[in-house]
């Protein structure tokens, strides 16, 4: 029985599609699944398959920025253990998880049960800068988030938050068109567009309290150990600065990590509110045991 589950395990293969807040994984993540024959995506709090929401519930739906977080990390047990047990019950081959940061994808993957990521794909390595570039502007400027199920999925799950289809046609050969020299086939994909309810009135302005607990929140999730002892608000031209006073623990690196602390707050506030932090500064009062 014990052999049995481990070559089960061994059988399984976790994908993982990361990049910055608004640079098009959403809209990646067909054509990835597509090439690696991946079975399941997750995505925001949901668990898709073959255009279908098998299970959870999207992030996009919740009206404030910190419930989205929560959603999409699935921080609430009884939402973790409802897409936990789809996927056992589906018997899943691969799946593939979308997030804005690898130590994001691992702590999903962590919280749902999979195995670790196996395979990592970076936003860079599938799209080109322009495409990029024009992703972003699309999320900052006109706030427009991609879920990649057909519209009739979201219009029935989804209603209040649906904005528009996009449809593409993406063509590929298989291995028997290769041989008989039968041209490309095209796979028609079609993607929702919608608006979230936390970024419907244009640009956001955030109140400073909130703003705060937002810091305070993706900190504690990158690590518990640290203590924060001031948070400092600063408006800027385009978006926010913040100053924070931390106490770290014993052992952590005072290069990469605190970068990667700064980037991970970052990524997430921007990818769930749609504001531009312009820079974050971490002053370290002291080390704690």
């Amino acid at each position: 029985m014990i052999l049995d589950f481990l070559f089960s395990l061994k059988r399984k293969k976790i994908f993982a599609l990361t990049g910055e807040s608004g640079t098009g994984k959403s809209f990646h993540a067909k054509f990835v699944a597509q090439k690696y024959r991946i079975d399941f995506i997750i995505d925001d709090g949901l668990l898709i398959k073959d255009n279908r929401i098998l299970a959870g519930h999207s992030a996009k739906k919740e009206k404030s920025f910190l419930a989205a977080v929560k959603v999409a990390l699935f921080d609430e047990k009884s939402h973790r253990d409802e897409v936990a047990r789809r996927l056992q019950n589906e018997k899943y081959r691969r799946i593939l998880i979308l997030g804005t940061s690898e130590k994001m994808v691992h702590k999903i993957a962590s919280r749902l049960q999979l195995p670790p990521v196996g395979k990592l794909i970076k936003i860079e390595d599938i799209a080109t800068q322009e495409e990029i570039d024009k992703a972003i502007r699309t999320r900052r400027i006109e706030g427009k988030h991609v879920i990649p199920v057909p519209s009739q999925e979201i219009k029935k799950n989804y209603p209040n938050i649906f904005y528009d289809a996009i449809r593409i046609f993406q063509k590929r050969k298989t291995g028997a068109q290769v041989q008989i020299g039968i041209g490309p086939i095209p796979t028609l994909h079609e993607k929702s567009l919608v608006r979230p309810e936390y970024s419907k009135h244009g640009r956001v302005i955030i109140s400073e309290t909130a703003l705060i607990q937002l810091v305070t929140y993706f900190v504690d999730e990158y690590n518990k150990e640290i203590k924060i002892k001031t948070i400092l608000v600063k408006h800027a031209e385009m978006g926010y600065r913040i100053v924070m006073t931390i106490d770290i623990p014993y052992g952590i690196q005072l290069g990469g990590n605190i970068h990667e602390l700064q980037q991970n707050v970052i990524d997430n506030i921007e990818r769930y509110t749609g504001i531009l932090i312009e820079e974050i500064n971490i002053i370290i009062d002291k080390v704690i045991d």
